[in-house]
């Protein structure tokens, strides 16, 4: 999105010499998309950005991601991922559990205590969505407290860390791409402005606070070896490498440009209701390749004489529907053990819709106080190791009440 940000000091023309108090020149870096065909940013910094003095293999646990094969609707319990105070021993990067896969996206989740390294992801934009807590994210930008609520966009390749603060877990909700992640498209302008039927506008946006310099003095933070884990390709699957830098990369000095991480809370998102009932685009926040983020937040609903507030049931025929419960009631889960912190997949294939009895008691409402993080894809899920741990094994059979038939002689066979 080009939404021009100037920090701290650069020079007054683009790629010309930027010199220190004491007449060293900066080291001007570029961090643009699509070959330097997209949106981009300048970067100036005191230390060469592509000095390293090491690499070596960081092994990235993919969550082994296997078919949703039976097909089946599924309840996982997030929260079951970290019981107890194990949340304390965890990081915000490293200790990231996969949930859900595919070639477009991953779904992970944490519940973090300790700071993570410095990391940046090589393969494409990250939204992290907090569903509570509290954190700083550093990055080469500047900084960006963040809380519950929060959405945190972080562009590929920003070189970044998650410090959490307060005395409660960090909890969150991390969206991988393999590709960028925007505002929906027809929110914009053919420039790349917000538009006045978006709902949200630039005004909600929280761009990094900086610049963010750590001194490197041998007595420092800075001083020394700093390590950069970074998460790429090898070969066909995500891997990851630890990159060991000669100084710190929190040395910029001023940038500029229209790439950069930011936060937007949900709380600013302004819903779109009508008469009957709205399609779940009408609550879309964010896109990438493949697939779509929406939001539904606290809101007035449908208010047709004759309207029932609650979806219709309804097939995906050509996506993956993942929700995330995130706080509030969700009128359309009543009575099938999803609660806070719960996600439901409802795969392409499978027609869905709300519980037994929330059709009928959905009438007369005027009011839904529910919030959920919704991400459909194009292509279907796999079930990786954070859902198989926390599958409730019954959601499936939710909607009839009965639990699966025996097999028949011949499928058993």
């Amino acid at each position: 999105m080009a939404y021009y940000r100037s920090v701290g000091s650069i020079p007054p023309k683009r790629h010309t010499q930027h010199r220190a108090a004491d007449g060293s020149l900066y080291y001007e870096e570029l961090m643009g998309e699509e070959g330097f065909s997209s949106d981009s940013s300048l970067l100036y910094h005191r230390a060469i950005p592509s000095a390293m003095v090491d690499s070596r293999v960081w092994r990235v646990d993919d969550g082994k991601p296997e078919a949703n094969h039976p097909l089946k609707p599924l309840h996982f319990k997030l929260h079951e991922l970290f019981p107890g105070a194990s949340w304390r021993q965890a990081d915000p990067v490293r200790d990231r559990r996969v949930v859900l896969a595919n070639a477009d996206v991953r779904i992970a989740y944490v519940a973090a205590g300790l700071p993570s390294p410095l990391y940046r992801n090589g393969i494409g934009d990250e939204c992290v969505y907090v569903e509570s807590g509290t954190g700083v994210v550093e990055t080469v930008f500047g900084t960006i407290e963040v809380g519950e609520g929060d959405y945190v966009v972080i562009p590929r390749a920003t070189t970044h860390r998650w410090l959490p603060t307060g005395d409660t877990p960090l909890r969150l909700y991390a969206i991988e791409a393999n590709s960028h992640i925007t505002p929906a498209k027809r929110y914009l302008s053919k420039f790349g402005q917000l538009l006045e039927h978006a709902p949200f506008c630039e005004r909600d946006l929280r761009g990094p606070v900086g610049p963010l310099l750590v001194e490197t003095d041998d007595d420092s933070e800075g001083g020394g070896d700093v390590e950069v884990y970074v998460k790429h390709r090898v070969g066909g699957s995500v891997g990851g490498t630890v990159m060991v830098m000669p100084t710190h990369p929190f040395d910029v000095v001023g940038w500029d440009g229209c790439l950069y991480p930011y936060a937007f809370n949900i709380a600013n998102y302004e819903p779109i209701t009508g008469r009957i009932h709205q399609p779940p685009p009408a609550h879309q926040v964010f896109e990438g390749n493949n697939f779509v983020i929406c939001n539904f937040v606290p809101r007035k609903v449908d208010y047709h004489p004759l309207s029932i507030p609650v979806p219709y049931y309804h097939a995906n025929v050509d996506s993956d529907e993942v929700m995330f419960y995130c706080g509030g009631n969700y009128e359309a889960r009543k009575g099938s053990g999803i609660g806070q912190g719960s996600v439901s997949l409802h795969p392409g294939g499978h027609t869905h819709g709300p519980q037994p009895g929330a059709y009928e008691r959905s009438i007369g409402a005027e009011f839904f106080d529910e919030l959920a993080v919704m991400v459909d894809t194009f292509r279907p899920l796999e079930i990786a190791e954070g859902a198989r741990a926390t599958d409730d094994g019954r959601y499936a059979w939710s909607w009839s009440g009965r639990g699966p038939a025996q097999p028949k002689e011949e499928d058993a066979q």
